[in-house]
């Protein structure tokens, strides 16, 4: 029997439509159904940083909000990290008590752990990098004496306040905050030693403490600033002044001791009876913070001399704030046998005399120290 040509389009026509129309689901079964999982979410691993402790006014407290008077290192360093939780957002941090002590009270045997414990925690794959705490009063020497021996590219942040933790308007967290953020910063690596107060950026061998008691203390006169940071965000403009760091031939490997070294300033119609004294009480070395261009009185000069053919290194710094010392300038150095300091002041001319003397007391060779570093 053969098929109705209408009945055999009309029957083409809808099995076309059924292949073209796809079956709706069921609402209930589309419902039951599982769904598929979303993508996870991306996990932002935050850099690691180790915040050590050694006190100082950032860790100081007072009776009263309002009150000049304070006693320093009396916040431990768990505090100091839940006083800041927003820290927490820029790094994983972990912090370690290396002492407790306000700055002016910064000593040798602190200054040996502080440095050992750095090299340690650097080495560490993990560590990105390192924030210290500490006073105002010495953090450039503590700063430029581990700009010499602490054996990595890693950010090393010292920070600080002028104003204790219980202050009105304390400047610690936020100092904090922003060294966190330098510490974390992948562009803080192979610029030495850093210091880290009220937004700006310090190199170790530039800054120094220009007011007492003012929150803008530091400067850094010579070089200038390293950068600076807001509110966690960082700029630099420059890398480091002199050798440093990783490419520092000084080690602490075996030290104990560091040789003692004395700083005496110069003054009018001053005799020799200080520099002679410091010799007979043990110094290796001598450190003069001479007036102008590292000058000295004529007695001075001689009593200086005398003793640096004794085999004591001296070295001519200055007083003055900002400027070099030159060599063979206004004083024949290499005929009294005597080191220039050239662009360190007489506090971070001593650091590196006392490292320079665990290695050698040839004029020369220190005198080289000052040039390179």
């Amino acid at each position: 029997m053969s098929t109705h040509p209408f009945r055999s389009l009309l029957l083409t026509t809808l099995v076309a439509i059924a292949v073209a129309t796809p079956l709706q689901a069921d609402p209930q079964a589309a419902a039951a159904a599982p769904k598929p999982a979303a993508p996870a979410a991306q996990q932002v691993t935050l850099p690691q940083v180790v915040v050590l402790a050694t006190g100082g006014t950032i860790a100081g407290a007072a009776a009263s909000d309002v009150q000049a008077g304070y006693t320093s290192g009396q916040v431990g360093v768990d505090q100091l990290l839940a006083a800041v939780p927003q820290a927490k957002k820029l790094a994983t941090l972990k912090g370690e008590q290396i002492s407790n002590i306000g700055s002016q009270d910064m000593n040798d045997e602190v200054w040996l752990k502080l440095a050992k414990r750095i090299n340690q925690l650097t080495a560490m794959p993990e560590v990105a990098g390192i924030v210290i705490t500490h006073g105002t009063d010495t953090i450039e020497e503590t700063a430029y004496f581990l700009n010499l021996v602490i054996k990595s590219k890693k950010p090393v942040v010292l920070t600080a306040a002028m104003r204790p933790s219980t202050a009105l308007s304390a400047d610690g967290p936020l100092n904090f905050y922003n060294a966190v953020a330098v510490a974390a910063n992948k562009e803080a690596v192979g610029r030495g030693v850093l210091v880290v107060i009220n937004d700006w950026i310090h190199g170790a061998s530039s800054l120094t403490k220009a007011s007492t008691t003012a929150v803008q203390t530091f400067l850094s006169p010579v070089w200038g600033l390293i950068g600076t940071v807001a509110y966690g965000e960082c700029e630099f403009f420059r890398g480091p002044v002199g050798r440093n760091t990783a490419n520092s031939e000084f080690s602490l490997d075996g030290v104990t001791s560091l040789p003692r070294v004395d700083i005496i300033m110069a003054y009018e119609n001053m005799d020799g009876a200080l520099i002679d004294a410091a010799a007979a009480s043990g110094a290796k070395g001598i450190v003069i913070a001479g007036v102008g261009n590292g000058n000295m009185t004529a007695a001075a000069l001689e009593a200086l001399a005398a003793q640096a053919k004794k085999g004591i290194v001296c070295v001519r710094a200055s007083r003055v704030a900002t400027g070099r010392v030159g060599r063979n300038v206004e004083v024949d150095d290499d005929k009294l046998g005597l080191v220039a300091s050239l662009g360190l002041n007489p506090q971070k001319s001593r650091v590196l005399l006392r490292l320079g003397l665990t290695k050698t007391n040839d004029v020369k060779q220190i005198q080289r120290f000052f040039d390179e570093y």
